[in-house]
Formats: structure tokens, C-alpha cells, sequence
């Protein structure tokens, strides 16, 4: 919390900050405003949620803190930057950036909210380190609907690959070390970013569809038809990492692409050992590098997708219950900062306290169990959990009212 505290003009928001980050790492099954308000020792959740709405302090400058938090922490010459979209499932019209859209979460078309981030990626650990909401053209179409929800007047409608240049455009411009950029068909079918991150001479391993057009000297073919083309000699056993049941073992092949742009580009295929399932990655590099490293970033992919959960099952990442912009970006910069916290001590644990052979590693989940009971150790009297039933109670039996009311005027 001592990093972010210049962030903050006045004591009374840098407090409220910390108590909302300690909610977040707590075990609380539920965090919103009202759970961690109570877990704090607040009266009411007003003090939380004018933190989140009106208190003047800037989270695109928290932003920028975590980034040199986590890099500071989990640098590493083979660092990976990830990029990805994660979508949290949302009811009504009036929050940010809803309508329905098909999101990874529940694997179909759903009424949700869909937010890109990017994620720095080490052998020593990883955790996101800046957030851009998508808001749909039907949103930026309408501006009362932007007014009603304190979207700027500057921001338009932006695809999801745009929004994930801009952030890599601002670790780069900001230090972050990195050689590699990572993402799934999203990213790797569009043009315009694999540009952008070839004119910085940052390499990539970007996955792409098997109808992707592939450009060979003998013409344009599909991913999926230049993998038949490979010769049995051109793959290779290699592990893209290890998982929860030891390293992922993949047979792999490169097929060099031709493009007019200089550097290096190819095409990189996956192949189940088990099921003979393809997957394909097109490829860029300034100089020439080995199918090991190819491999190695390919498999760093998933990482991002361990952050998602770990973010969201024990930093709230998913658990706001805000409307407004502000609001949300607020909220989710803190819980980055909640996450990168486990993250960081994480790693720290690994390099100064080696397991023992008979101990799994410390994980995110055992670190906040332990800060909790060892560090937190909140506990209030029962005059303060009477005091928040009864307000719990009165706050929705006034919604019951208002839902009530609206009812009757429909019919």
C-alpha cells in the first residue's frame, strides 16, 4: 500500500483503499461494498463506495504502480507479455459495457461485460498489470446511454485487438522488459496489431483459426491445409510447459510463411499426441530462434488464464457491483493489486524458502489463508454485526418497495 499512497490526495480515501485491498484478500464468500465494509469495521458502505465514485485519486496512476510492482518482483529475461479478454455475467442494460456478446466465461452469448487485459507472464510467476473495458459500438452509438454511465466524451468505439495494442504500447513506452507478446485467435487473426508489434520489433506467438490464410510461395493456403503438407520429419516432441500432471507434451512443426514485411514469419502447429487435434500460432521474430522458444512462448499462453481465476476466486476481480466507469475501472485496478500481491509473495517464498520434498509449493490460495489468519485477524463485537443486520434489513425492504411500485405502475 506504501507504493500507491502518493496516489492520494487525502488520508481518508488512502484508508478506505487499504481497508477495500484487505476485504479483497480476505476469505469473505462474497465481496461487494456492503461485505467489506462490514468486514472493516464501517458503519455503512458509503465510505467504500464514494471511494469508488466521487473521492478524488487517479487509478490509471495505481495502474501504472502495479506494473512497476509486478515487474520489479517477477522479472525475468524470458518474460512474456499475455493478452486476453475475460467477461463477467451481468443482469440488466445499465451497467458499463453490457449487452449480450458471447464471452469465454460461460462459453455461449450471454448479457455480460467484457474486459481486456494484459498480463506479465515469468518462469517466477504472473499477474495482470493493466485493464481496458470494452465498450460495445451499441454502447458508443448512444450517448445519453455513455453520459447516464460517466463514459467519456473521448472514448469511442474500440475492437478488443486495439485495445490490447494500447496496452502493450504502454508497458513497452513504460520499460516493461519483455521480447514476447501471446494470444489466442482474437489477436493472432488481426492484422493491424501484428503490424503494430512488428513495427516495435516485439516477437510473437499469436494462435490463429485453421482457416487462417497462410502466404506460401506456392500461393495462399489455409492453416489447417499447410499442416498436411508437413513432412513426418518436420515435427518434433516438446513440452510447452509443465501443468497440474507434470509437463504437456505436444508434437510440433514450423512451416515458414512468405511476407514482404523484413523479419522472420511463420507458422507454428500444435499436435495432440493423444487426439491428433491441431492448433496453430502465426509466428513473428526480428532474428531467426529456435522451435524451442516458439514452443516455450506458445505454452506461456495459459497463464493468463490461471490469473483469470486466481484474480477472480481470491482478489474479487469479477465480484463489483458497480454501474459507472470510473467505478469499474477503480474497483479492478484495487483487486489487480490484491492479486498481485499474492503473486509477489508468491514467487518471494519460492526463491528464499525452497519446498521441502515432502511439501507441495505455496500457492496463491494457501498465501491467503495464512495473511489471514496470521496477519489480518479481524474481529468485531456483536453489538457491530447487530447494527449491520439491521441495515442489510432496511436497505431491501426499501428495494422490495421501490421493485414493488415499479410492478404496479406496469400493470
Amino acid at each position: 500500500m506504501g507504493r500507491i499512497a502518493g496516489r492520494f490526495v487525502r488520508v481518508e480515501p488512502r484508508r478506505r483503499a487499504r481497508a477495500l485491498v484487505l476485504g479483497l484478500l480476505s476469505d469473505l464468500p462474497r465481496k461487494n461494498c456492503w461485505t467489506l465494509a462490514e468486514q472493516a469495521g464501517d458503519a455503512t458502505p458509503y465510505g467504500l463506495q464514494h471511494l469508488l465514485s466521487r473521492a478524488k485519486w487517479d487509478a490509471d496512476a495505481v495502474r501504472d504502480d502495479i506494473r512497476g510492482f509486478v515487474v520489479e518482483h517477477l522479472h525475468h529475461e524470458d518474460a512474456v507479455l499475455v493478452v486476453d479478454e475475460t467477461g463477467d455475467l451481468k443482469k440488466g442494460t445499465h451497467t458499463v459495457g453490457v449487452q449480450r456478446q458471447y464471452t469465454g466465461t460461460a462459453g455461449r452469448i450471454e448479457n455480460s461485460q467484457v474486459a481486456v487485459y494484459l498480463a506479465y507472464s515469468t518462469p517466477l510467476g504472473h499477474a495482470a498489470i493493466d485493464r481496458e473495458l470494452y465498450v460495445p459500438r451499441s454502447w458508443t452509438e448512444d450517448a445519453a446511454r455513455c453520459r447516464a454511465a460517466g463514459i467519456p466524451d473521448s472514448v469511442g468505439f474500440t475492437t478488443k485487438p486495439a485495445l490490447a495494442a494500447r496496452m502493450i504500447g504502454r508497458a513497452l513506452d513504460a520499460g516493461v522488459p519483455a521480447s514476447w507478446v501471446a494470444g489466442d485467435e482474437v489477436y493472432g487473426g488481426n492484422p493491424h496489431l501484428r503490424t503494430e508489434l512488428e513495427k516495435r520489433q516485439i516477437g510473437y506467438v499469436l494462435a490463429v483459426a485453421r482457416d487462417h490464410q497462410i502466404g506460401t510461395r506456392a500461393g495462399k493456403l489455409r492453416a489447417d491445409a499447410l499442416a498436411k503438407k508437413l513432412p513426418k520429419r518436420a515435427w518434433q516432441k516438446l513440452s510447452a510447459g509443465a501443468g497440474a500432471k507434470g509437463h504437456r507434451f505436444y508434437d510440433w512443426a514450423l512451416a515458414d510463411i512468405t511476407d514482404d514485411q523484413p523479419g522472420h514469419h511463420q507458422l507454428l502447429v500444435r499436435r495432440n499426441r493423444r487426439t491428433g487435434e491441431l492448433a496453430f500460432y502465426r509466428c513473428y521474430s526480428a532474428t531467426p530462434v529456435p522451435l524451442s522458444i516458439l514452443v516455450r512462448v506458445a505454452g506461456r499462453r495459459w497463464t493468463v488464464e490461471e490469473t483469470f481465476q486466481s484474480g477472480k476466486g481470491l482478489a474479487g476481480l469479477d465480484e463489483h457491483q458497480v454501474r459507472r466507469w470510473t467505478s469499474w475501472h477503480r474497483w479492478v485496478t484495487l483487486a489487480m493489486l490484491a492479486h498481485a500481491f499474492l503473486a509477489v509473495v508468491r514467487a518471494d517464498e519460492h526463491t528464499r524458502h525452497p519446498k521441502p520434498d515432502e511439501l507441495i509449493p505455496l500457492t496463491c490460495n494457501e498465501i491467503q489463508r495464512l495473511f489471514n489468519a496470521l496477519v489480518v485477524r479481524l474481529v468485531h463485537d456483536t453489538a457491530h454485526r447487530l447494527d449491520w443486520s439491521h441495515w442489510r434489513r432496511r436497505h431491501q425492504a426499501r428495494s422490495q418497495a421501490s421493485h414493488h411500485q415499479r410492478q404496479a405502475a406496469r400493470a
